[in-house]
Formats: C-alpha cells, sequence, structure tokens
C-alpha cells in the first residue's frame, strides 16, 4: 500500500467516525437535552448548523479519499459482482441518505421556533431515521474491514 493509499484510507476513515458519530451524539444527547429545556432554540439551531457545515465537509473528503480508494481497489465488475463490492456500494448509499437527512433535519431544527423544544421535536424524526442510517454505515464498515467478506 502506497503512502498516499494509507493518507487516503485514514482521512476516510477518521472523517467517517467523527461524522457518524457526531449524527449518533446529536441524536443521543443534544436533542434530548434540547426537549427537556435544557438547551434553548437559537443554541440547537447553531449546533445543527455545525453538524450541517460538518456534512457538507464530508461531502469533499469522503469524494477525494472514497474516489481514490474504489478506483484503486475496485473495477465496474467488482463493485457489481463481489461482495465487498456490494458492501461499497451500500456504503455510497447510506452516505446520501444520511447527508440528505442531516440537511432536511437540520434545516428543520433551524427553520423552527426559537422555542428548544419545538426545534427539537421538529427535528426528531428526521434525526431517529439518520441515527439508524449512521448505524448502518458504522456496521458495513466494520464489514469491509473485517475483510471477510469477498
Amino acid at each position: 500500500m502506497s503512502a498516499v493509499d494509507v493518507v487516503m484510507w485514514s482521512l476516510h476513515t477518521a472523517f467517517a467516525g467523527a461524522w457518524t458519530g457526531s449524527v449518533l451524539f446529536f441524536f443521543a444527547a443534544v436533542l434530548p437535552a434540547a426537549s427537556r429545556g435544557s438547551i434553548d432554540g437559537p443554541t440547537l439551531s447553531a449546533i445543527a448548523t455545525k453538524l450541517r457545515w460538518l456534512t457538507r465537509a464530508g461531502v469533499v473528503v469522503f469524494v477525494a479519499t472514497g474516489g481514490h480508494m474504489a478506483g484503486t481497489r475496485y473495477t465496474f465488475d467488482s463493485l457489481l459482482g463481489t461482495g465487498r463490492g456490494h458492501l461499497v456500494l451500500t456504503m455510497l448509499v447510506l452516505w446520501f441518505v444520511l447527508t440528505a437527512l442531516v440537511e432536511i433535519g437540520g434545516s428543520r431544527i433551524e427553520s423552527a421556533d426559537s422555542n428548544g423544544q419545538d426545534a427539537a421535536a421538529a427535528g426528531r424524526p428526521i434525526f431517529l431515521v439518520a441515527g439508524i442510517v449512521a448505524l448502518g454505515l458504522l456496521i458495513d464498515a466494520g464489514l469491509l474491514a473485517s475483510g471477510q467478506i469477498v
């Protein structure tokens, strides 16, 4: 494996872990705190905005790193014809879905009333699905990393 490959894999993995972890933390910790009134609307909106920007930065990082990894490790036939290829394609679909969910959920929170409880309620259903998709991405990544799928 070349130094460029190591850098790409490391950036991809680190950023993916930070992003999916941030989505899960937002759903599991930030939204419940806002629902209890511990976080006000403007603060919740600011946190949601930062999560959206992290997601947008992820687009750049994941296209560069994931594109490199897919281009150097897979052919069109291996993406469509192997278990590992299917995991890569599943990861791509889940990434698109999670990106859209964070954008939609964040937008709902940012456009909600200034009350943190109302804003949390507006974003909760979307971020519930986002949390599930984030877990799916982590499981998919674990399966790829295990090397057990051929």
